[in-house]
């Protein structure tokens, strides 16, 4: 049985992310500390490595995904709409402070997407990926609330712990070897990876 990685990239740094609202599925860009931040990152991903590069349909994760193959000419960047980030309703653009006032839970927010719809989209993608992409090294640029779900799913619940900032242009790595496990993450930038269970 082959054996396929994920490689989960969080998207460089954006003013909200600085600002702590939520951005979901609103168009923000890379501010140029992000942009750096993903130049660095590129420095250090061995792009060579990586068999093909996937990325969210959103701006900043397209952005980041197209800085990163600057290191990598020839490259092919493919979009994967399943890989977008959480809608948040009329809560994108609120501070956390805002929301949490308003509404409470993320779940109460009117047009977020749902705990058990994005539940089942990591699970879908997933699966997509292990037989859409069987053996291969997948590097798939996303965004924070996404890639919490995805550890979240093949670590059963345990990763990251709650409270767990997971900051931008930071990597975790999933394995799937009959099933989706845990390889390794690493919440702060190119930071020492965490080695999973």
């Amino acid at each position: 049985m082959t054996k396929t990685v994920l490689g989960l990239f969080r998207h460089g740094q954006t003013d909200w992310n600085i600002d702590l609202r939520l951005q979901g599925t609103a168009e923000i860009p890379l501010n140029a500390f992000g942009i750096a931040q993903v130049e660095t990152a590129a420095n250090h991903l061995d792009l060579d490595s990586w068999d093909l590069v996937l990325t969210s349909p959103l701006g900043r994760a397209k952005q980041s995904a197209e800085i990163l193959l600057e290191a990598a000419p020839g490259k092919e960047m493919l979009v994967e709409p399943m890989l977008i980030e959480r809608s948040f309703g009329v809560g994108e653009g609120m501070l956390y402070s805002q929301w949490h006032d308003t509404y409470g839970q993320l779940e109460d927010i009117p047009g977020a997407e749902s705990n058990s719809s994005v539940i089942q989209r990591s699970k879908d993608l997933l699966e997509h990926l292990s037989t859409t992409y069987s053996g291969a090294r997948i590097l798939a640029v996303s965004h924070g609330a996404l890639i919490r779900y995805l550890l979240s799913e093949v670590s059963n619940g345990e990763v990251p712990p709650t409270g767990e900032r997971l900051q931008n242009a930071s990597l975790h790595l999933l394995r799937h070897h009959g099933s989706w496990t845990l390889d390794a993450w690493a919440p702060n930038p190119l930071g020492q990876a965490i080695q999973g269970g």
